[in-house]
């Protein structure tokens, strides 16, 4: 019967939809290549129908396999908070704990803080995981997360720590023998790095003052440490939070007065969590390092 299906099959199936071959999971799973085939055939035996199409371009599933991708992420997700439970006693400060946060603050932002915490606290393991979309802490994805919006799921403990304050900027070196802009209209007549699908930043630039649209932008991107490598780079103007702009001098602010866009900071976790000795420091010790930080970018 399908609810006697072992984690390891789905496991084995998780890895062939997304990397699209037998090899190619084999290699994310370290397991051999026989053994993720013969996992796939006890998976549609067990099923009683096929899960994955053989083309041209590799394994291709099914409808069947396409419903099971988001079941099989929250097993797997399941999986991997049971073993970060296991991985240490929820009284003492050892074992793993999972974040997760945007591309610009795991990366950014994180690093330090986390670093200053290991130094007392060698024994705790963190995994960073970083994604601009919203992680489900109900179904425990993560231990803590860095939100730029209100949690509106209950269960959760969210602490509101400030605002981060989003500016435009661009690189001194581009700036050179060009006019600085004056309005938002200005911007057009410079090369803009900008977003390519993300709609919603489009839409809050336009709410902010800012006229610009997908056609005006000169290097699209939704990767958010990709648009600020490149305004490191000195390809042209973009976004950035303030308090991380503040490290680089070079990086020059532009129309302060009529772009400062506010984002919310969140800190959050799964109320059940409270009783983790290890999760409730790391959470303590995150809103104090982050608080500190967003006092730097107003």
């Amino acid at each position: 019967m399908a609810d006697a299906i072992s984690w390891e099959l789905y496991r084995s199936f998780l890895a062939v939809a997304r990397n699209g071959s037998l090899s190619g999971a084999a290699r994310a799973l370290r397991l051999t290549q026989p053994t993720i085939g013969r996992h796939i055939d006890q998976l549609e035996q067990a099923l009683g129908l096929p899960i994955f199409t053989r083309s041209p371009q590799g394994l291709l599933p099914t409808d069947t396999a396409l419903a099971l991708v988001p079941l099989a992420e929250a097993m797997e997700s399941a999986a991997e908070a049971m073993a970060r439970v296991a991985s240490g006693p929820t009284d003492e400060l050892s074992g793993a704990v999972r974040i997760t946060a945007s591309e610009i603050v795991g990366a950014e932002v994180l690093p330090p803080i986390l670093a200053a915490f290991a130094e007392h606290h060698p024994k705790i393991a963190f995994e960073l995981h970083l994604s601009n979309l919203t992680e489900d802490l109900l179904h425990r994805s993560a231990d803590i997360a860095v939100r730029m919006t209100r949690p509106t799921q209950t269960g959760l403990v969210a602490r509101k720590l400030g605002a981060t304050v989003i500016g435009v900027y661009a690189h001194r070196r581009y700036l050179e023998g060009r006019p600085a802009p004056q309005t938002p209209s200005h911007l057009a007549d410079l090369r803009v790095i900008g977003f390519d699908r993300d709609r919603t930043a489009v839409k809050a630039m336009g709410e902010a003052g800012i006229p610009l649209t997908r056609e005006t932008f000169s290097l699209l991107t939704d990767s958010h440490l990709a648009q600020l490598a490149a305004l490191r780079a000195g390809y042209g103007v973009g976004v950035c939070q303030v308090g991380i702009a503040r490290r680089d001098p070079d990086l020059i602010r532009l129309l302060p007065e009529s772009f400062a866009v506010p984002l919310d900071t969140w800190l959050v976790m799964h109320e059940d969590l409270r009783s983790s000795l290890r999760v409730r420091s790391l959470f303590d010790h995150l809103a104090a390092g982050l608080t500190a930080y967003l006092a730097t970018s107003r």
